[in-house]
C-alpha cells in the first residue's frame, strides 16, 4: 500500500511530527493566521484529519507584518504531558529579527494548554530535547545581525531547560555551524545508535531548500555532518513535482520503521506556489554506517512512499475535496482561520441572525488590526467557491464580498459596495505587490435582493461570476484574472469571506448564508 504525496495539501508549511502511543501528531506552521498551530492525527500515516488548533488566547498577533507570527512549532510528548515550542515573530526587518520563544504543556492533545512560558529570543525554530537522563535541551537556530552577507542563521545554539523552575540554566552552547549550505534553521536532536543525531533546515526555504544531517556521541559535540549530505532535497530537480524539499523531522512506527515529514511545495506552472508550503512523508532508515538514508535511494522526495508493514489503508475511490458551511450551528467551523484576531461575537455571529453568519465590517482589508475576514485554505489547484451575501451599503467605505487572499499586499476581492449617483453596486480590486488598482467597471444592484458571489480557479487564473435573487443565473465577473502573484512569501492562498467599514468601524454588517468549497484537481489531467 501507497501513501500520496503531499499527505496535507494546502498552507502546511514546517511539520513536526511526532507519535503517542497508536497516534501520529504532525504541527505546522500558521504565521499570521488564527487559531494558530494547527493539529492533524492520523493512525496509519495515510489517512490524516485535522483535530485540533493550539494557540488562541495565547498570543496577540495584531500589528505583526506579513510572513511573521508563528513560526516552526515543535510537538513533543514526555512525563505525560504535551509540550509546544513555537515563535512569535514581531518583525523581520534586516539586519535584525525580533523573535520571541515559548513554550505550553498540557497532558491531552485538545488541552487546556498551559500559560506561555517564555525562553528566549536569539533566534526562531525552537525545540525540545528529552535526554534519556531526564534532562531537558532547548535548541533553535541562532541569528546572527552582524554577518553582512545574506547567512544570518549562523548555526544552532543550545541551553538547558529545567521544566521545575520553568526556566533555561546553565549558559547556551553552539553545537552547530553552518554547512556549505548556509541558513542552518529548524534543528532536532534524535537518539539512536548511540549517537546524537541534529536534523536541520539549510539552503534556504527556496529551491535551495535541504535536510542536513549530522551526529555526535556527546549532546554537546562536536557534530560530524553526514559525508553525503543532503539527505534530502529537491534542489538538482527543478522540473520535479515537489520543490523546495526540506526541514523534516522523524517519527518511528511502533514496528521500528522510520518516516519523515517535511516541507514541499507543487507550484503551478512550475513557477507559481500558490497552495503554499505543503507537508510530504518519506520513508527512511538507518544504514550499515548509521547514516539516514530514503528507502527508494538518493535523496529525491517521492510522489509514493510504502506505508507502515502491517498497515491496512481503506481503498477510497479518489473524491473530490469538499467544504460546505451553511451556517446553522452554534459555533463556527473549526475550518475557518482569522487574521491576526480570533473570531468572536462581537464581529462574528452565528446567533444574531440564525440560518446566517453575520460579520460585523472591520477596518480596511489592508488593516493588521481589525481585519474581519474568515478564509480556508486553498487545497486544489482548481476549484470552485460559491458564496450569498446580503448586505445594505451607504458609503463607498462600506464593502464586503469574497476574496483571494495571500497577504495584505497580494489579493483579489470582488465586492459589493455603494458609489454616489448609482446606489449599490457590484466591484473588484486587486493588490499585486503592494500595487493597488481599481477595475473601473461598475454593476448596478437591485438594493434589496441578495448577491451571490463565485470564483472558478484553474492553476494561474480565476474567474469570478456574480448573480442576484434567490435563485440566480451566473454571470461572468468581468474578465478572468491572473493569480500568478498570489504566490511567494511564507504562506500560501486563502479564499474567503469579509466585511470592511472605513467610514465607521463596526457601523455596517452583511450576512452570508452559504459558503462551498468544491476541489476538482482529481478532474483535471
Amino acid at each position: 500500500m501507497l501513501i500520496q504525496n503531499p499527505i496535507l495539501k494546502g498552507f502546511n508549511p514546517d511539520p513536526c511530527i511526532t507519535r503517542v502511543e497508536d497516534t501520529y501528531y504532525i504541527v505546522v506552521s500558521s504565521f499570521e493566521w488564527l487559531p494558530g498551530v494547527r493539529v492533524y492525527q492520523s493512525k496509519d500515516l495515510a489517512h490524516w484529519e485535522h483535530c485540533t488548533d493550539i494557540l488562541t488566547d495565547q498570543v496577540d498577533l495584531r500589528g505583526n507584518p506579513k510572513n511573521c507570527s508563528i513560526w516552526a512549532p515543535q510537538l513533543s510528548y514526555a512525563d505525560n504531558l504535551f509540550y509546544l515550542l513555537y515563535t512569535d515573530v514581531k518583525s523581520t526587518k534586516r539586519p535584525f529579527k525580533d523573535v520571541h520563544n515559548f513554550v505550553i504543556t498540557t497532558p491531552t492533545i485538545n488541552g487546556p494548554w498551559s500559560e506561555p512560558v517564555y525562553l528566549n529570543s536569539s533566534g526562531f525554530d525552537p525545540s525540545l530535547f528529552h535526554d534519556e537522563d531526564g534532562r531537558k535541551w532547548l535548541l533553535n537556530a541562532l541569528w546572527d545581525y552582524r554577518m553582512l552577507e545574506s547567512n544570518k542563521s549562523s548555526g544552532i545554539v543550545m541551553q538547558e531547560y529545567d521544566s521545575s523552575q520553568q526556566r533555561l540554566v546553565g549558559e547556551p552552547i553552539k553545537i552547530f555551524d553552518c554547512t556549505p549550505l548556509k541558513k542552518t534553521e529548524a534543528p532536532h536532536i534524535y537518539r539512536q545508535n548511540g549517537y546524537y543525531y541534529l536534523v536541520t533546515a539549510e539552503g534556504g526555504t527556496g529551491t535551495g531548500h535541504a535536510v542536513t544531517v549530522a551526529r555526535s556521541k556527546q549532546i554537546t559535540g562536536p557534530y560530524e555532518v553526514d559525508p553525503h549530505n543532503p539527505m534530502l532535497t529537491s534542489r538538482d530537480l527543478l522540473n520535479f513535482p515537489l520543490q523546495c524539499a526540506g526541514h523534516g523531522s522523524l517519527v518511528e512506527t511502533p514496528d521500528g520503521e522510520w518516516y519523515m515529514a517535511h516541507l514541499c511545495t507543487r507550484p503551478v506552472e512550475g513557477k507559481y506556489a500558490i497552495l503554499g508550503r505543503e507537508t510530504a512523508l518519506q520513508q527512511v532508515y538507518w544504514n550499515d554506517e548509521g547514516w539516514l538514508r530514503l528507502t527508494a535511494g538518493g535523496h529525491t522526495p517521492q510522489l509514493e512512499v510504502p506505508a507502515p508493514q502491517g498497515t491496512i489503508l481503506v481503498q477510497q475511490e479518489q473524491q473530490k475535496y469538499i467544504f460546505e458551511d451553511f451556517f446553522e450551528g452554534p459555533t463556527l467551523d473549526k475550518t475557518w482561520n482569522t487574521l491576526r484576531i480570533l473570531a468572536d461575537d462581537s464581529w462574528c455571529s452565528l446567533s444574531q441572525r440564525p440560518g446566517y453568519l453575520r460579520i460585523h465590517a472591520g477596518e480596511s482589508i489592508q488593516s493588521l488590526f481589525q481585519h474581519h475576514v474568515l478564509a480556508i485554505r486553498q487545497t486544489d489547484h482548481h476549484f470552485r467557491v460559491e458564496t450569498a451575501l446580503e448586505y445594505q451599503p451607504t458609503s463607498y467605505l462600506q464593502m464586503a464580498g469574497l476574496l483571494l487572499y495571500l497577504n495584505e499586499e497580494d489579493y483579489l476581492y470582488a465586492y459589493v459596495s455603494y458609489e454616489e449617483g448609482v446606489g449599490k453596486v457590484l466591484r473588484m480590486m486587486r493588490c499585486e505587490a503592494n500595487s493597488f488598482t481599481l477595475i473601473p467597471q461598475v454593476i448596478a444592484l437591485q438594493n434589496d435582493l441578495p448577491v451571490h458571489l463565485a470564483v472558478e480557479v484553474h492553476a494561474s487564473h480565476a474567474q469570478f461570476y456574480y448573480g442576484v435573487g434567490d435563485e440566480p443565473s451566473w454571470t461572468r465577473l468581468f474578465e478572468i484574472q491572473d493569480i500568478s502573484f498570489l504566490s511567494g512569501g511564507f504562506t500560501g492562498n486563502f479564499v474567503g469571506i469579509a466585511a470592511h467599514d472605513m467610514q465607521q468601524f463596526q457601523g455596517s454588517h452583511a450576512d452570508f448564508s452559504h459558503f462551498l468549497y468544491h476541489g476538482k484537481d482529481h478532474l483535471s489531467s
